[in-house]
């Protein structure tokens, strides 16, 4: 577990300073002219499919792009799988002939195909820092491992999800609906996480030693004026106009198919744009998340105070009960488990340097006892093991062979349902 000490989370102030460090060099003079070309053959082709079946589909198509990185990227994605779809053989049209178009449409989907798994990559890399980054500073122990389950059961559901539509015959705009959506639930999850509630709820009331600056790091993180506020400003319009252009890739291709034979003196040019668009598209895409895949890379999560301007942060949870052992008497707690398979967990210590004795018995729900940790005297204690049945817990700590020094004992216990308990508790919540 890494150290805290002094740290507190990154502000806008800091990142705003730091990105200065890091300036994005402007898009390809060629993105606003393909985009611009592309618009005004859109314009003319759906003018033609309006006669036709009086739709305008650059209107039903058509979006303004999101302010915030992650769900452009998002509709990035889903720009991409829907030009893929289209180019899918079965979806050409059927007067589509002749030995040089197939061949370039077949490269464009390669090429899209390669820029959809850098886009995921990405995003994934994004993920896993932000997730690494909180592990580093959790106490490496069941609590850690406890996130880890619930992160990875939390996945394995919305992939299921995911699945369910699209076995069901959902569209690809369904599709990435969903994503947006659990996406969403993500970033619920760490406000959960830093503010102890939900699903959390239960754990957090035993994070013992979890620095207060990494809670209120995950709580703040995406805030709408928060720190990452300043990236979407500093580095949002690129994208942006990239998301736009992605789109009118798009659009021109629908309309094209739609409109296949109603202009074929002009299938060369649109194949020599569309050709031109998806380049573009895709190499300034992929230099822009590279360019922010570094920044990520160096970016801090925890700075220092002097850093952050401030006073510095809170330190831990901390929340322990304290009691006074009265010499030749002990003190116990009754712990109840409702649910086989949970952790049980308890952290002590003395404040007077001395020791107490300590020991945990199980007791089941028919009253038969068991001996979990045998007797043994401690200045300081951690420990945790799974309930391996509904009952209780008795926790003993024991003064009775001291004859002249009461102990101050600060203890924390706690009983943590499992993980697809407490996901229920979630749910009725």
């Amino acid at each position: 577990m890494a150290s805290t000490e002094g740290l507190v989370p990154i502000t806008r102030d800091f990142l705003s300073r730091f990105y200065d460090r890091y300036p994005f060099e402007a898009l390809a003079p060629g993105i606003a002219a393909a985009d611009s070309q592309l618009r005004e053959e859109n314009e003319r082709m759906s003018k033609h499919y309006a006669e036709e079946s009086g739709n305008d589909l650059i209107l039903d198509l058509s979006f303004d792009s999101p302010h915030k990185i992650d769900e452009n990227l998002w509709k990035n994605r889903e720009q991409v799988e829907e030009i893929l779809y289209l180019l899918e053989k079965r979806h050409w049209p059927s007067s589509l002939n002749g030995p040089q178009m197939p061949d370039k449409l077949y490269k464009l989907a390669l090429e899209l195909q390669s820029l959809l798994k850098f886009i995921e990559d990405y995003q994934y890399f994004s993920s896993e820092k932000i997730f690494s980054m909180i592990l580093t500073y959790m106490p490496q122990d069941f609590r850690a491992s406890l996130i880890k389950q619930q992160r990875d059961r939390s996945e394995k559901k919305r992939q299921a999800e995911v699945e369910t539509l699209l076995n069901g015959g959902g569209s690809i705009q369904e599709k990435y609906n969903l994503l947006w959506k659990q996406q969403m639930e993500r970033r619920k999850q760490l406000v959960m996480l830093g503010s102890a509630s939900g699903v959390y709820k239960t754990l957090i009331r035993f994070l013992v030693g979890v620095p207060q600056v990494l809670l209120d790091f995950v709580q703040q993180i995406n805030d709408h004026n928060g720190p990452m506020e300043e990236q979407r400003e500093r580095y949002g319009p690129p994208l942006y106009q990239l998301t736009q252009l992605g789109l009118h890739i798009r659009i021109f291709l629908t309309l094209w198919w739609k409109t296949f034979n109603r202009d074929t003196t002009a299938q060369d040019s649109r194949l020599d744009l569309l050709e031109e668009s998806v380049k573009l598209y895709s190499s300034e895409l992929k230099r822009f998340l590279t360019f922010l895949r570094e920044v990520f890379e160096h970016s801090p999560f925890l700075i220092s105070a002097e850093e952050a301007g401030t006073n510095g942060g809170k330190t831990m949870v901390n929340d322990f009960k304290e009691t006074v052992i009265s010499t030749g008497k002990t003190h116990e707690v009754l712990l109840p488990v409702d649910s086989e398979g949970s952790y049980v967990a308890w952290e002590f210590k003395l404040t007077s340097g001395k020791d107490v004795g300590f020991s945990v018995e199980y007791i089941s729900s028919n009253g038969a006892k068991m001996q979990m940790l045998p007797y043994q005297r401690y200045d300081s204690h951690q420990g945790n093991f799974y309930s391996p049945g509904v009952g209780s817990y008795k926790l003993v700590w024991d003064n009775s062979y001291s004859t002249f020094y009461r102990k101050t004992v600060r203890y924390k216990v706690d009983a943590i349902p499992p993980v697809a308990d407490a996901q229920k508790l979630e749910d009725q919540n």
